[in-house]
């Protein structure tokens, strides 16, 4: 990457969009394991109602809580704050900025651990079916497990 010519403002544009998309994905992350640990052991845990605390507390008090608050406002059900249709316009319309920042990062060989594992985590609700097929036909073939191909 040494001489490449790099448009700073595009730079800047993109790691506040990349910013954005990974705090939204933490917490859409954290509220999934909250609301799953809450369902398994009916504790009745209401997302919006921990937004709205969060933002009372000393520690987070985020502008964006307020968009979460109204999204499991809006849906109470909402599996994941990332199918929240704003939600889910916002992330769609700022991926490409994201992964021009992790992309930009690796290359130039610089750690950037908590934008790509949310990028990671993106990728990953957003596919039907991930790549464990190969782990899983490694583990057939030596162990004698059990594969269903499912692309028949």
């Amino acid at each position: 990457w040494v001489g490449c010519q790099f448009a700073k403002d595009q730079i800047i544009e993109d790691l506040e969009a990349s910013l954005y998309s990974a705090k939204v994905c933490s917490y859409a992350q954290g509220l999934a394991l909250i609301k799953a640990a809450s369902d398994a052991n009916g504790w009745g845990v209401n997302l919006s109602e921990c937004a709205r605390l969060w933002k009372g507390g000393c520690i987070i008090r985020a502008k964006l809580l307020d968009k979460i608050q109204a999204a499991f406002d809006n849906d109470e059900d909402l599996s994941n704050l990332m199918a929240d249709p704003t939600f889910a316009a916002e992330l769609n319309g700022k991926q490409l900025s994201w992964r021009r920042i992790a992309t930009l990062c690796i290359a130039s060989g610089l750690p950037l651990p908590a934008i790509c594992a949310s990028l990671n985590y993106f990728d990953t609700f957003r596919r039907e079916n991930l790549p464990a097929n190969l782990t899983q036909a490694q583990r057939d073939f030596f162990g004698g497990h059990t594969y269903e191909r499912i692309d028949r």
